[in-house]
């Protein structure tokens, strides 16, 4: 599983409509096959400058490789992304531990120090 976020920062001024339209239009790439658990995030931390966030996951690599290749991600980033956005920090997560089961229940293993955002 691959989680694929990004956080950045609009150019356009906060609440705007210019600033609607354009996480608006985000949302066409949840509808890239490839796509599972689409997000739209807005950033309340005071410990960074973004404002807004998007977080999606794919099965494997070549998921998210078809994601990157597909004909509509290409599109919002060339018209949408390159345009409007002012800064942003791309972050892709693969899983350190594998799920273990305990009962009938899926446990994801979270070393200590990242638990407590060490």
């Amino acid at each position: 599983m691959i989680r694929h976020t990004v956080a950045f920062t609009l150019k356009h001024p906060s609440n705007s409509q210019q600033e609607k339209d354009f996480l608006d239009a985000a949302l066409l790439l949840a509808n890239i096959s490839s796509v599972k658990n689409f997000e739209r995030l807005k950033q309340i931390s005071p410990k960074n400058n973004f404002t807004f966030g998007f977080s999606m996951e794919f099965e494997n690599k070549e998921g998210y490789d078809f994601y990157n290749n597909h004909p509509d991600h290409v599109d919002f980033v060339q018209k949408r992304w390159i345009p409007e956005v002012s800064s942003f920090l791309e972050i892709d997560y693969e899983r350190l531990n594998q799920a273990l089961r305990v009962g009938d229940h899926k446990v994801h293993l979270i070393p200590m120090a990242s638990a407590n955002g060490s």
